[in-house]
């Protein structure tokens, strides 16, 4: 149990609500990938077409994060939080109503640019309700209610939105919303950011920093070649026929949050090993996949490997953030995350060119090398940090 520091009584709830707000938007992001075939079908547009709603998401937080970051870096949280929860509602009313597959493109990157924002003001804010030394375990609550997105958001929504109409959980997604807006708008105290407690890292290190980086983002590649296309894997190359692929999509997500759940418990006392175990794990469930998908019993073991590792390294790259910034911790999670979702953006596309060339298995063997260089990353760093300093 996390225990607030006395003068932010409040923290609890406005946490709360932080964690369903990263719960939203991690859901609007993915849902996409349970219901590609039944937008596709919807707006009569290709599978491939559905995909760069994942690769556009991507990418408009990977180039917006950063900028928005330095354009409101002196503006109050409270303001900028509850603005971009408005965002998040107004697109995703936007997005339930289209029925034109480029309107429905502008909504999901008007989502995406509050998206952007969210992630680097949302850390600081957090953590700084709390005590410095329980930092891990809020960043842990955050993921936690982030990969609750692949355990209950994308398996309910892909359920609703089969059941119905895909645009029924998107309009959900906007209910959920003005929950968190509501709270967040009430609760947050009005405060400069640089006055608050996590605006500034504990250990600055331009070094770690870069290291971090681009482990983070070479990971968030190789997932996201693989994962963008999980579903098309389970059936083609494992056979699992759809009523199990559901089951399996959602055992991914409970293997995330079990991931996430146990790396937070730790992550306070272990922050470099987490990372360097998160990536690893990946990797191997990436290659596993790759070559021994066509058996079904070695697939599922294999895809809960992967699925405990991936919410496992944003985390641990957002936890680091907050310890080595060498500057504000909010520009740092900015580039953090405009990184990974680089990555992300990268991977789709790269999973995207790969199919018609080598089919679904050669998007994660793609992946599961990337994640073998991430480890390199990570290494490098290691073993520069243990090498003694020159004499004199």
């Amino acid at each position: 149990m996390v225990a607030p520091r006395p003068a932010s009584w409040h923290g609890p709830t406005v946490l709360a609500a932080l964690m369903l707000a990263a719960f939203t938007f991690n859901t609007a992001e993915n849902l996409p990938i349970g219901l590609l075939e039944v937008i596709s079908e919807s707006l009569r547009v290709s599978v491939s077409a559905v995909g760069l709603l994942v690769t556009g998401y991507g990418v408009t937080v990977a180039v917006a994060s950063l900028p928005l970051a330095h354009v409101m870096r002196a503006v109050p949280r409270r303001y900028v939080l509850t603005g971009l929860l408005a965002a998040l509602v107004v697109s995703s009313l936007a997005a339930a109503l289209t029925t034109s597959y480029w309107l429905l493109l502008m909504a999901r990157l008007l989502t995406a640019l509050a998206q952007a924002l969210f992630w680097a003001v949302m850390g600081p804010v957090a953590v700084g309700l709390f005590a410095p030394a329980v930092r891990g375990r809020v960043v842990g609550a955050l993921s936690v209610a982030g990969s609750l997105a692949l355990v209950i958001g994308v398996p309910a929504g892909t359920w609703l939105g089969r059941l119905s109409d895909w645009r029924v959980p998107v309009a959900v997604l906007a209910g959920l919303g003005i929950v968190s807006l509501s709270t967040i708008a009430v609760l947050l105290p009005t405060s400069r950011p640089e006055e608050e407690d996590a605006a500034y890292g504990v250990s600055p290190d331009v070094r770690r920093f870069g290291i971090v980086l681009a482990a983070g983002t070479l990971s968030a590649a190789g997932a996201f070649a693989g994962f963008t296309y999980i579903v098309r894997f389970l059936g083609d190359v494992s056979g699992f026929p759809p009523s199990i692929v559901s089951v399996l999509f959602m055992a991914f997500g409970v293997a995330c949050l079990f991931g996430v759940s146990v790396t937070g418990a730790v992550l306070d006392r272990f922050p470099h090993a987490a990372l360097a175990a998160a990536v690893a794990t990946q990797a191997v469930g990436l290659l596993g996949l790759y070559v021994a998908g066509t058996d079904p019993v070695a697939a599922v073991v294999f895809l809960v490997l992967m699925g405990g590792a991936v919410g496992p390294v944003f985390m641990t790259t957002q936890n680091a953030m907050l310890h080595c910034a060498p500057g504000r911790t909010d520009i740092a999670l900015a580039a953090n995350s405009g990184a990974y979702n680089a990555g992300i953006a990268a991977g789709a596309a790269l999973g995207g060119l790969i199919l018609p060339l080598a089919e679904v298995r050669g998007a994660f063997l793609a992946g599961g090398l990337l994640s073998v260089a991430a480890c390199a990353v990570l290494l490098g760093g290691r073993l520069l940090r243990l090498r003694p300093e020159p004499a004199g």
